[in-house]
């Protein structure tokens, strides 16, 4: 899959977030402390591509206002992909599907039973258009064959309408594959197998149970290597991470992080936990952009990945399944970052939507939003994340600034797609 080229690094300003672009009308790309946006290397095709050819992508941490001026919740507003890394980049031949088998168990670790168990749920898909080829990932969602990637998996970060999509299992049959459905605000895909039975569904764990420190095991096909396992632990939970390189080609995600090794390829595979249970699909991860201080050109793992939780990506894929497209919370504010420099205080309301949750709550242009219930928010960024990890008709309470007072407003979200 493509990447979005780095920005040329003599145009960045002193002292800017690596993979700086201009920013949008009215907000700030500079970092507020707790958010995240990123940019992962692309798929890969299965032959190798030349160094000079390779692009990767970026993550940028925390971009405040990255949203400013967009619908919070709303809309697909934006491309998916570039922070994911999702699929494999360039980097060798396909490699034949193995098992993980465990055949020591006097001195299995937990993460040889929790990749024993799982790795039978995960699969390598291969795309091909008249634009290119890619190879990502997938979880098995059912016995006859419905299986959950990424969106930008399948449509080769959006390059690759009308793409064949194959699909290779844990026990190396390969079967031709349809696209259910896609949800580019969510970076989710469901797809089908065609003659499939008998798959092992994976098992999804509750994502609102996971604490920093708890084990994570990555399973996917980094660079076209089937069944790869690394290991780590969840570094955070929460993780405001906004993807693309501009506000028009933007995905955010209430990302958990991990330290497990990502690489180009692992997208749309499985993060699991210590039981082997699914608590996020893999979509991106960080990379030193070229031209960044003291750093070099560089793509691949860095110790910073992403993946969206379990409870989010089963409520969509469950949508996609049964209508073919997915349903978002919507808040109905536009929103930019409140502060100055790099210290983001909050989400400030620049326009509420007529009719919708926020004005039916109260909300007033020049609110601004400091907390989603017990969530601190200090980027508008973060209050679209923390709006999306919600469903449609949820109500949630959000602490607000008002002539310097703050108060708590309960919102019934609306909704949006479908």
């Amino acid at each position: 899959m493509s990447g979005h080229p780095y920005p040329d690094p003599a145009q960045q300003p002193h002292g800017a977030t690596p993979g700086w672009t201009p920013p949008p009308s009215g907000g700030s790309w500079y970092p507020p402390a707790g958010t995240a946006t990123a940019t992962l290397p692309p798929a890969a095709p299965p032959p190798a591509p030349s160094p000079e050819k390779r692009r990767a992508g970026r993550l940028r941490i925390g971009v405040a206002g990255l949203l400013a001026g967009a619908l919070i919740g709303g809309g697909a507003g934006a491309g998916v992909v570039a922070l994911t890394d999702g699929g494999g980049s360039g980097g060798g031949a396909t490699a034949p599907a193995q098992s993980v088998v465990i055949r020591d168990p006097a001195n299995a670790t937990a993460v040889t039973a929790a990749a024993a168990k799982a790795a039978p749920s995960v699969v390598t898909v291969y795309v091909t258009s008249g634009s290119g080829s890619g190879s990502g990932s997938g979880v098995v969602l059912s016995e006859d064959g419905y299986v959950l990637t990424n969106d930008h998996v399948v449509t080769l970060d959006g390059a690759g309408q009308d793409a064949t999509v194959q699909v290779r299992t844990s026990d190396g049959r390969l079967h031709d594959a349809t696209v259910v459905g896609t949800d580019p605000t969510s970076d989710l895909a469901v797809i089908r197998l065609q003659g499939a039975e008998g798959l092992t569904p994976a098992t999804f764990a509750d994502s609102d149970d996971v604490q920093v420190g708890d084990l994570a095991v990555a399973i996917g096909a980094p660079l076209g290597l089937s069944d790869t396992v690394t290991d780590g632990i969840i570094s955070a939970t929460n993780r405001a991470v906004a993807t693309g390189s501009t506000q028009d080609d933007a995905t955010v995600i209430d990302a958990l992080q991990t330290d497990a090794a990502i690489n180009p390829g692992n997208s749309g595979g499985a993060l699991v936990d210590a039981t082997g249970e699914v608590v996020g699909i893999n979509t991106a991860i960080a990379s030193v952009a070229s031209g960044a201080p003291g750093s070099s050109s560089q793509s691949g793992n860095i110790g910073v990945g992403f993946a969206i939780p379990s409870n989010t990506a089963k409520r969509i894929a469950d949508e996609i399944v049964r209508t073919g497209s997915a349903t978002h919370a919507v808040l109905g504010v536009n929103a930019r970052t409140d502060g100055s420099g790099e210290v983001g205080t909050g989400a400030q309301v620049v326009q509420v939507q007529p009719g919708g949750a926020a004005e039916d709550a109260g909300l007033q242009a020049g609110d601004v939003v400091t907390a989603v219930g017990d969530r601190v928010v200090t980027s508008s960024t973060e209050l679209t994340a923390a709006i999306r990890s919600s469903a449609p008709g949820d109500t949630v309470e959000l602490s607000v600034e008002r002539g310097g007072r703050t108060s708590t407003v309960e919102v019934t979200l609306g909704g949006s797609g479908g």
